[in-house]
């Protein structure tokens, strides 16, 4: 057909300038060359066509073809998502390494989801039901951990004709709908355009408290399910450290890992061992509630964008069927450098650093598609995408255009901060830079559900570390033996919060997670601590006595107690208030 195959007139780099292809629309996917190299129209100037290719252009030049798709890039969506690992543009990566080696060759394509694995649908929906887009129309066991709901597709609607059990690939029709313009079938699969938001019925307010594991995140700084949260910092500061252990113990229901632009050691790390990870909730591998979506070595820049909008558009399909989804994006940077490239070569006005000035507005709308929903269809469930996106400035610079953009949108910021990253403190998060406005939603929850004293003790400690940071400086300049008494007391208190609290160890079987309940329990042990001390100092005890009890090494090994034996912790308690009673008296 006319319109549908033009020919490449220039080539800069993963842009692709191409003629003769009359009709075409912005975004919609092309096949560039003799290799039928996978590209985007990102831009149409009269009869100039730009295309943005997700992969090498080595060896392309004028003259080859470019043969529309005459479809916008998109996403399969059914069952088989779960487990499985995709490139940027959701070509799976263990199908192709079967199939053509370790490398990726370039222009190969295999069908996202397997045609030759057999599922059983068990229907949810009855002859003669009234359906719209959204309703579950049946059941997929997609993995021991995931009830995969087969959904009426969006926008369509009408009285079930046939409906089933059946058992076959996705692509097999499980159901006949009788709609407005005429029967129409409904098979296991759904396409979805990446850079389209998928549609709820509306928003709501987050409300549900988004457990980590990790004590300085869900004490000091919390996210929510259907929240945002930005990890920047500077290099070897621990960002995709926090992201693994989020992937690894938030208490999200699915998964959704997207290495958009990391390479080599990270994506490694996470195609290594989440496979052997058991799920703190079930016991189950970890894989059996995730999907991973690794933007690989072989590909341009271009393609981090590809995996990022892969990503959320898989996150958002889970989100409909009423899960609570989190989505790790790793890291955001390289998704704006491949932004600033593209833009450079389309020689638009450049904004600040070389950033194209549409910069802020690609991030709002990528972060802007989490949220708390009510999903579209008849029965009002509720579903939730939760995003945290790392950021890696230059240099640790947080004042560079791509962390201050996205501050801008997020909700929760975790500063990582390189010196305590140096001092082997880690997670890195620098709580007297870092905040999240969900605490008092946060801070509501757990004083009714872990204990009332949560959100007191949780002001108490913060406001002893930021009393030390005002004291750091006149220990400094004249000697911790210049304070008073009491001052030395709360530095005491602050060390113990950073240590024994705030330090967590990720390769720690133990220490790796620990439940709010213990989480409560350990800064509570702590500040009881601190707390005895202040009185025995009062009642006459020496400081050194007080610094130096026994007691303290149960403290410090309090962290490792494991979680079916949270009881110890009374014991510890009886052994602080003892202790100091014996110095007393």
């Amino acid at each position: 057909m006319d319109g549908m195959k033009g020919e490449v007139i220039k080539v800069s780099g993963p842009l692709v300038v191409a003629k003769g292809l009359t009709g075409a629309r912005m975004y919609e996917m092309v096949r560039v060359g003799e290799l039928g190299l996978f590209g985007e129209i990102i831009e149409i100037k009269r009869d100039e066509y730009s295309i943005q290719t997700y992969e090498e252009t080595e060896g392309l030049g004028p003259g080859q073809p470019v043969v529309r798709t005459g479809e916008p890039l998109s996403v399969e969506l059914g069952p088989g998502l779960i487990r499985s690992i995709y490139d940027g543009i959701q070509r799976p990566l263990d199908v192709l390494a079967r199939d053509f080696g370790e490398y990726i060759v370039r222009g190969t394509q295999r069908p996202a989801l397997d045609r030759s694995k057999i599922w059983d649908f068990v229907p949810v929906a009855r002859t003669g039901d009234t359906v719209k887009g959204g309703d579950i129309l049946g059941t997929v066991q997609e993995s021991a951990l995931v009830s995969h709901k087969i959904m009426v597709p969006p926008g369509r609607m009408g009285t079930v004709g046939r409906i089933g059990p059946v058992s076959g690939n996705v692509d097999t029709e499980v159901a006949v709908i009788e709609g407005p313009g005429g029967p129409f079938g409904v098979t296991m699969i759904q396409r979805w355009p990446v850079r389209d938001p998928r549609p709820a019925k509306r928003k709501i307010a987050p409300t549900q408290t988004m457990t980590t594991g990790q004590r300085i995140i869900d004490m000091f700084f919390p996210i929510v399910k259907g929240g945002t949260a930005c990890v920047p910092g500077p290099f070897g500061s621990g960002k995709t450290v926090v992201q693994h252990q989020l992937a690894k113990w938030a208490d999200a229901q699915i998964v959704v890992y997207v290495g958009c632009g990391e390479r080599g050691n990270e994506m490694t790390d996470v195609l290594m061992e989440f496979p052997h990870l058991k799920d703190p909730a079930t016991g189950e591998p970890l894989m059996e509630r995730t999907v991973l979506i690794a933007n690989t070595s072989n590909m341009p820049v271009a393609a981090r964008e590809a995996s990022v909008f892969t990503g959320i558009s898989i996150a958002e399909y889970f989100r409909d069927m009423g899960y609570s989804v989190a989505l790790m994006a790793d890291s955001t940077s390289r998704w704006a450098e491949a932004m600033r490239e593209i833009s450079g070569r389309l020689e638009e006005m450049p904004g600040e650093e070389g950033y194209p000035a549409y910069l802020g507005s690609r991030i709002a709308g990528f972060y802007e598609r989490a949220g708390a929903v009510i999903c579209i269809g008849s029965d009002d469930r509720h579903g939730a995408v939760s995003i945290i996106g790392a950021v890696s400035p230059p240099g640790g610079d947080l004042s560079e255009p791509v962390v201050q953009t996205t501050l801008r949108v997020v909700k929760v910021y975790w500063g990582l901060d390189d010196k305590l990253a140096f001092a082997r403190h880690f997670p890195a998060i620098n709580w007297l830079a870092s905040y999240s406005l969900y605490q008092e939603i946060v801070d509501s929850d757990a004083d009714d559900t872990v204990d009332k004293m949560w959100s007191v003790n949780r002001r108490r400690a913060m406001t002893i570390l930021q009393k030390e940071a005002e004291l750091d400086e006149l220990v400094r300049l004249v000697g911790i033996d210049a304070l008073s008494l009491e001052d030395r007391l709360l530095m005491q208190a602050a060390r113990m919060i950073r240590e024994d609290f705030l330090h967590q160890n990720a390769f720690d079987d133990r220490d790796t997670y620990t439940s709010p309940g213990k989480q409560f329990m350990l800064l509570n042990l702590i500040l009881r601590y601190y707390d005895e001390i202040r009185t025995g100092l009062a009642d006459g005890a020496t400081l050194d006595a007080l610094l130096k009890l026994n007691v303290l090494d149960e403290i410090t090994r309090a962290k490792l107690i494991p979680e079916d034996d949270l009881e110890r912790f009374r014991s510890i308690e009886s052994d602080i208030v003892n202790s100091i009673r014996a110095l007393v008296w």
